[in-house]
């Protein structure tokens, strides 16, 4: 995976995973909800990056 890329979708899962709590902790639902989003579209970037490394 390319380093660059591999370190913006762990940045991604991070900023999603500061909004969730953050969401938690004030009550807001909608921030946590766009937290777990953020979250599962790095993992889902991540894992195709991972797929197209092994196949090339």
């Amino acid at each position: 995976m390319a380093t660059g890329k591999k370190a913006k979708n762990i940045g991604k899962n991070v900023k999603g995973k500061v909004k969730e709590t953050t969401g938690k902790t004030v009550g807001n639902e909608s921030l946590e909800a766009k937290g777990k989003l953020e979250q599962s579209a790095a993992d889902a970037k991540q894992a195709g990056q991972k797929a197209k490394d092994t196949l090339t």
